[in-house]
């Protein structure tokens, strides 16, 4: 469809160009494959008709070249690339869908960016999409538009089948009998109930720690840090992760989060990141099950022990989910941690359960990290099982006391761990 209308609005539509300028019609897709897939659209609506044929001037990776000055291109999703050009029109396809690394809301960052490149002409903006999560661009035309009688305006919604009636009913019975949440999204044009973000903006701004650096030092005196890492095997699109953090009073703080993407060798990243801990007198790390027992060697032959996270990722989220609704949490102002946290999904199933991820095409090993140490640090809010440290509280009694254990016997043990630590230090 989007295709169709970029070769409509280049052909068809009265333009107004100065003598030598060039006007385009651009066709936003949420990747470079989904852009690919409608500039071969593009091309073929061009090709198959004679009449139209004869407008071509000249056809590149991306773009066709048009007689009268007029270009249609199609190009990934981003908002940095498609400002200072002279847009006769813009077409967002999915663009509930779009995904950037350096932003929570690529689809209002790229409307924002279009509309001045759309403001000289008057050209026309159209989003295309299958509606989502009930956030963003897509979902505040229609609730502020949908229904209304607008002179700039216009949102039509409908069923698949109502724009396209050859589609076969089985297929849309069966996606409706698998997942009903989902076909009504897919084929019904309704947004879903049972997704939403695990964090609002506003909780995850009260948690952000403006005035301290990236990362904090490590902290002398019996001060123990904690971290977890999210590996990668330096291929694709993942990053191999590490956060590390530590209790100060009733706040659990995040001292530092750093990621590896790219192309890397594995265990020269843990190689490093296992120097790091050794500077925060941290020599265990916590992460997931990822490829075995390859993560666990890698860590025990650079001196740090590695334990397997007792829980998933996706309980891990919901269990620190408190922990940020009471203000306790203290981050860096990290852009990429930060846009993660605002993209987690909680889906509620059929059966009731939640589960938290990433959304589609999306990325959490930062958060995943930070939330590991977090849950890592509140941990029976006071007393750890698996590394058995008590954090006393002024004059308040800890929870889960072990028997015969005193506020003397919590120092003594401090000392004697603070002593371990800073000789295990000189030796390794």
């Amino acid at each position: 469809m989007a295709a169709a209308i970029g070769v409509y609005l280049a052909l068809f539509v009265p333009r107004n160009l100065a003598p030598g300028e060039v006007g385009e019609v651009t066709i936003v897709a949420a990747t470079r494959e989904q852009a690919s897939v409608v500039f071969k659209y593009v091309v073929g609506f061009l090709q198959m008709s004679p009449v139209l044929q004869q407008e071509i001037e000249g056809v590149t990776a991306h773009e066709v070249r048009l007689r009268g000055n007029v270009v249609l291109s199609t190009r990934a999703g981003n908002y940095r690339t498609v400002r200072g050009r002279t847009l006769l029109a813009a077409i967002i396809d999915e663009v509930a869908f779009l995904r950037d690394e350096t932003s929570s809301m690529p689809d209002i960052e790229t409307y924002r960016a279009l509309l001045p490149a759309l403001a000289t002409t008057g050209g026309m903006l159209i989003g295309i999409s299958t509606p989502y999560r009930r956030i963003g661009l897509l979902h505040q035309k229609h609730r502020d538009y949908f229904g209304v009688d607008d002179p700039d305006v216009l949102v039509v919604a409908g069923a698949s089948q109502q724009f396209n009636p050859t589609l076969d009913s089985s297929v849309i019975e069966r996606a409706r009998a698998s997942d009903p949440e989902a076909a009504r999204a897919e084929w019904d044009a309704e947004f879903r109930s049972d997704i939403a973000a695990l964090l609002d903006d506003q909780t995850i701004e009260a948690a952000i720690d403006y005035g301290r650096p990236l990362e904090l030092p490590p902290l002398g005196g019996y001060t123990f840090h904690r971290a977890f890492c999210d590996a990668s095997g330096g291929v694709g699109a993942d990053s191999y992760t590490l956060a590390v953090g530590h209790k100060e009073g009733a706040h659990f703080v995040i001292d530092l989060v750093r990621g590896t993407g790219g192309k890397f060798d594995p265990d020269i990243v843990t190689q490093e990141y296992a120097a790091l801990l050794r500077e925060y007198r941290a020599f265990q790390v916590t992460g997931d099950s990822y490829a075995g027992q390859w993560v666990a060697g890698a860590w025990r032959k650079a001196g740090i022990g590695y334990f397997k996270s007792e829980l998933p990722k996706s309980q891990i989220y919901l269990e620190c989910l408190p922990l940020f609704a009471r203000g306790l949490v203290r981050l860096p102002n990290h852009p990429r941690l930060l846009r993660e946290l605002r993209l987690l999904e909680r889906h509620t199933h059929r059966s009731g359960r939640d589960t938290v991820d990433h959304g589609r095409n999306g990325h959490d090993d930062h958060a995943n990290a930070v939330c590991g140490v977090l849950r890592k640090m509140s941990n029976h809010l006071g007393y750890d099982l698996f590394n058995g440290c008590v954090d006393w509280d002024d004059k308040r009694e800890p929870i889960n006391l072990p028997l015969g254990y005193t506020r003397e016997t919590y120092e003594a043990e401090l000392a004697r761990r603070a002593r371990i630590y800073a000789d295990w230090g000189k030796t390794t």
